[in-house]
């Protein structure tokens, strides 16, 4: 049995992962620094002998490589970061910390590791659409457009990404950056937007939709996003940069309405919520959206999910885990 590592694994896409890579017969290294996301009950359906935590921040480079060390894992999936767009603009040195250098922590880990001539590992690295910014009606960002961040959070994933470039550059670092559109699904922490409606909806309260709802999102379901970066791990060229997109965008408001009528139909009491426009946020960028095409047509990948059947999912999933 191989090992990979996997950092974040108590989140939300990092403990869907670790589900996912169990069952593709991986032992599976966790480093996690237990943050208000983290959640130790997501891996309760894992058997514990699949799997092994290491409670610690990404930033410490000697416990970094003490695990690459220990493992020999085949593969870093580098999922560890703050990820709400709200909380970077209250906080912004939090995403600074964490999502740059805790970036900065895992390369120079794994740049001392090669360099003891360990050399059969890739990182995959996961970032975000958010760092193409704003982009026009019926557009969609390729892999060689410019970043243009809007938020302290999409700028700390853009340094990120540029950082990992650098490395790859200078040091030959076998590493790959992928960059994904919207998760759902099991396990998601309810300050994000689709479980956040489905938790009002439950308890009868408003659901406040940014502005006038019409900002516009690319949506995957998290299993697709697990299986797409399984593939990139098996057959990714070190240095490519690969979006993992659905190519189904929805703008917030119709997303809302369908999450409603799936809550009525699956519930079977109707919920007393209704919609509530609110002051929007600093910075609203209107479109995220990707081109997807190297990942359909260079590694055939393809969906699983499309969106109605799996907000379905997410919707009993959610009310079934309450």
């Amino acid at each position: 049995m191989k090992n990979i590592v996997v950092t974040g694994g108590l989140g939300f896409i990092g403990s869907n992962l670790v589900e996912y890579l169990v069952n593709k017969n991986y032992f599976v290294i966790i480093i996690d620094n237990l943050s208000y996301s983290s959640n130790i009950d997501n891996l309760r359906t894992i058997p514990k002998n699949k799997y092994k935590i290491y409670c610690q921040d990404i930033q410490n480079r000697n416990k970094n490589l003490y695990i690459l060390k220990k493992y020999h894992p085949v593969a870093i999936f580098n999922l560890a970061a703050e990820t709400h767009v709200d909380r970077s603009i209250e906080n912004p040195y939090k995403f600074i910390k964490s999502n740059i250098l805790g970036v900065f922590g895992v390369l120079e880990s794994l740049k001392k590791y090669i360099n003891n001539k360990n050399n059969k590992i890739k990182l995959i690295h996961v970032s975000t659409d958010e760092v193409y910014g704003d982009i026009k009606k019926n557009k969609f960002s390729k892999e060689k457009d410019p970043y243009l961040p809007s938020s302290p959070y999409a700028a700390s994933k853009a340094a990120s990404d540029l950082l990992i470039q650098s490395y790859i550059r200078t040091y030959n670092l076998p590493c790959i950056i992928t960059n994904c559109c919207n998760n759902y699904g099991p396990k998601q922490f309810p300050e994000k937007l689709i479980p956040k409606i489905i938790i009002n909806l439950l308890d009868n309260k408003k659901i406040p939709i940014y502005g006038n709802g019409k900002q516009e999102r690319e949506w995957i379901h998290v299993e697709d996003h697990c299986s797409a970066l399984y593939k990139i791990f098996q057959i990714g060229q070190v240095g490519e940069q690969i979006n993992i997109g659905s190519g189904e965008v929805r703008n917030n408001l119709k997303l809302t309405k369908v999450l409603i009528n799936n809550f009525n139909e699956i519930h079977h009491i109707p919920t007393k919520s209704n919609i509530s426009f609110v002051k929007d946020r600093p910075g609203h960028d209107k479109r995220y959206a990707l081109n997807s095409n190297k990942l359909k047509k260079k590694y055939k990948w393809k969906k699983k999910y499309d969106l109605q059947s799996g907000l379905y999912a997410t919707v009993k999933w959610n009310l079934a885990n309450d």
